[in-house]
């Protein structure tokens, strides 16, 4: 067993995680598999704007890696680099202790971070949606603006009562819809705010909102959400971010604490740092996920751009379907390079999607088949149930309680400001670098 060949996945998401679990069952001890991962979890994302909304417990979308992959060693540390042609992976872990370690085979399923654009101010008072971290800031912010505006003058009042998202995606659009919920259950808990519009703007540069689903379905959801009372701006972005609030580009100022920022993720920067090709930040690979050139590497997930062979020329989205897919499918590639079984290239059509748009209303489209209501919402859970690789019983559980008992709208206090900066590339650990916002805005937040 000393001999055993040493193949290292960075990454624990859903491309990471999937290689190593599905390597662990094929190989059964043959190989010794690597996972390298800044948590000791794996996090089911699409539930997260559940956590922001306090609708779950986090630690309910965080699937052990441990129990999940047997006969996976985890390393609980982050990548600093990758040295190719050593063929070395130097790491630090979890208490700054520097790690490094050889393989034969390396799978790149870095997944991706947050996306930044140059408008002034975004980085400095715009909060990211990526990891436990950032809902559970966002959960505790949103339930703070609301309990200061109870005691504040008529102009700070507006001003926190007043919510924006930028990115009109899933994402976006389930964090609004769920982020609203949460705000008008806690403002019904102050008698001070009876008068007071708890308002909400979604704001896109797209001509519509979830432009990846059906049309028909896009209207459904955008009817939804302005019946709840949803301000939503398509064809508008953010022109600037201040402590004050944000300017729209239209030119109209919105006086606003929240800035919640979900325009999309661009691959992790240690893609770039590798040396390879990459086609807008993410590596080149062939059909078989794997490097030309170089094959012992394989990458998988946001970190690689995947040719698309159900569309000639087109590379695979960035989405967890196609990453839980070509997690499956590098492990049983990187298994064929040791002579178990026959590698195969990558090739998915979309199944469909889902948007939890809150209450008892979603958007669906399974299978090509576009469902709404409370139809839709059975699909929606339905499938994240099925979806995700544990917990299920717990998951069902507080969605059961959640529509028989009032939400708990408190405080938590367990992430602060200056622990989720919008550019960090490392969302799921709590920065170590003092926050650069102003005390003024700090203070208001």
């Amino acid at each position: 067993m000393a001999n055993r060949q040493r193949v290292v996945i960075v990454g624990g998401g859903f491309a990471g995680f999937n290689a190593a679990r599905t390597l662990s069952r094929i190989a059964r001890g043959a190989v010794e598999i690597v996972l390298i991962n800044p948590t000791d979890y794996f996090l089911y994302l699409p539930l997260l704007p559940e956590v922001a909304s306090g609708i779950l417990d986090p630690r309910k979308v965080a699937i052990p890696l441990t129990g999940c992959c047997p006969g996976v060693r985890h390393l609980l540390a982050t990548v600093d680099s990758v040295d190719v042609q050593g063929r070395r992976v130097k790491c630090t872990d979890a208490e700054g202790n520097p790690r490094d370690l050889g393989y034969d085979r390396l799978v790149v399923a870095v997944g991706s971070v947050n996306k930044l654009l140059p408008v002034p101010g975004v980085a400095e008072y715009a909060h990211g949606f990526r990891s436990i971290n950032e809902a559970l800031y966002l959960r505790d912010h949103l339930i703070r603006q609301i309990e200061l505006a109870d005691a504040d003058d008529p102009k700070e009042r507006e001003a926190r009562c007043t919510f924006v998202v930028v990115g009109a995606g899933y994402t976006g659009t389930e964090v609004a819809a769920q982020g609203q919920l949460l705000t008008l259950a806690t403002g019904k808990r102050h008698p001070g705010l009876r008068d007071q519009p708890i308002r909400w703007l979604l704001v896109d540069l797209a001509p519509r909102i979830l432009p990846e689903l059906d049309e028909r379905l896009s209207r459904i959801a955008h009817r939804t959400l302005t019946e709840r009372g949803m301000d939503i701006r398509t064809g508008t972005s953010v022109a600037e971010a201040t402590a004050e609030g944000v300017k729209l580009s239209t030119g109209e100022f919105v006086p606003t604490r929240t800035l919640v920022w979900c325009v999309g993720v661009r691959p992790d920067p240690l893609v770039e740092s590798l040396g390879l090709p990459t086609e807008k930040g993410r590596l080149l690979v062939d059909k078989y996920l794997n490097m030309p050139g170089h094959p012992e590497i394989f990458a998988c997930g946001d970190a690689a751009a995947v040719p698309d062979l159900t569309r000639p020329g087109k590379y695979t989205a960035m989405t967890a379907q196609h990453a839980t897919r070509q997690g499956r499918r590098a492990a049983y590639n990187v298994a064929a390079s040791y002579g178990h079984g026959e590698r195969k290239p990558y090739k998915h059509s979309d199944l469909g999607f889902v948007v939890d748009l809150g209450d008892a209303k979603a958007a669906a489209n399974p299978l090509g088949v576009p469902l709404s209501g409370v139809v839709a919402k059975a699909v929606t859970r339905g499938y994240h149930l099925l979806a995700i690789p544990g917990g299920r019983a717990r998951i069902a559980g507080s969605w059961l309680l959640d529509a028989l008992l009032p939400r708990q709208t408190v405080q938590l206090g367990v992430v602060r400001h200056q622990e989720v900066p919008l550019s960090s590339t490392s969302p799921v650990a709590p920065s170590k670098h003092p926050s650069k916002r102003s005390p003024k805005h700090s203070s208001k937040h």
